[in-house]
């Protein structure tokens, strides 16, 4: 996919439905997990893989890294996110193996260091958690870029929303914003995907995404019918992995089905306008007697 020329229609009638596949910390620190999981989401038709970086000592402070925590890396803090966190030699790899299986890849950053890191890799876009959709500072890092920005807005009401926008306007940075509940799975109840139809509202110009983290495949396919135009998804190889994303991650059966599935929506969805359609008419010959 070209994200340039898709991001030009995604705010059209008839958009292409771009479906990103949430790597996150789900590769548990291991590279064969890492590629594992990115040929799931090649061969599922995904059209991009996200990862997550940072730099401990900038997200964390040193007491928190060094509190007790019981994982499969250790049993501190520090071990369990150095555990799941990968370096430059990595991405490097990670970036060759995307070119080798013609997959984008990109990873949303946690500090600004690890935007400069990202932004190096010439990623097709850039991914703002909902974590930061309020830091002022990180957002005006990221929109000098000028990249394409994916926004999540989960733990944000609208007004946080219009202040993000802002920024980005300011330097003509083009952003796709995404309905998102932080939570780690979502509950049904909580989901409010008419949200999606509010920010398509409040920002008409804007195309309008989801990033959901329920544990199954329905409300995604509700989000795209409600026009969502871009889907990120966590996804898995196992549910029953340690790690704390596996839980709201989709495993291959369900991201093959849910891929499947969005991408037929917009030529279901048709243009709105009632008439006859393709066929109808004979039909309506055979069948309206009394017109004959």
């Amino acid at each position: 996919m070209n994200w340039q020329e898709w991001y030009k229609k995604s705010n059209t009638n008839t958009p292409e439905i771009a479906m990103v596949a949430e790597i996150g910390i789900n590769h548990n620190g291991d590279l064969n997990t890492a590629k594992e999981l990115m040929l799931l989401a090649k061969s599922s038709g995904c059209d991009a893989v996200k990862f997550q970086k940072r730099t401990l000592e900038k997200v964390y402070t040193k007491e928190f890294l060094e509190s007790p925590r019981e994982s499969v890396w250790g049993n501190t803090q520090r071990a369990q996110k150095q555990g799941l966190e990968f370096g430059l030699s990595d991405y490097q790899e990670i970036d060759d193996f995307a070119k080798q299986i013609d997959i984008a890849w990109t990873a949303s950053a946690w500090d600004l260091e690890s935007l400069d890191f990202v932004e190096k890799f010439n990623p097709p876009f850039h991914k703002i958690a909902s974590a930061f959709v309020t830091n002022l500072e990180f957002l005006d890092a990221t929109a000098a870029l000028g990249r394409l920005t994916l926004v999540s807005t989960g733990m944000s009401d609208i007004s946080d929303v219009e202040h993000a926008v802002q920024i980005f306007n300011k330097y003509n940075c083009p952003i796709v914003l995404l309905h998102c509940v932080a939570t780690y799975p979502a509950k049904k109840e909580n989901l409010n995907l008419r949200s999606i139809i509010t920010l398509k509202e409040k920002f008409p110009s804007l195309p309008i995404g989801y990033s959901g983290h329920e544990s199954n495949v329905s409300p995604t396919i509700v989000a795209v019918a409600l026009g969502a135009v871009v889907v990120e998804r966590h996804i898995t190889l196992d549910r029953a992995m340690p790690g704390s994303d596996q839980s709201a991650s989709l495993e291959p059966a369900g991201l093959r089905n849910l891929v499947g599935a969005i991408k037929q929506i917009p030529a279901e969805l048709g243009t709105g306008v009632k008439g006859y359609m393709p066929g109808e008419v004979e039909t309506a010959k055979k069948l309206r007697y009394w017109e004959q």
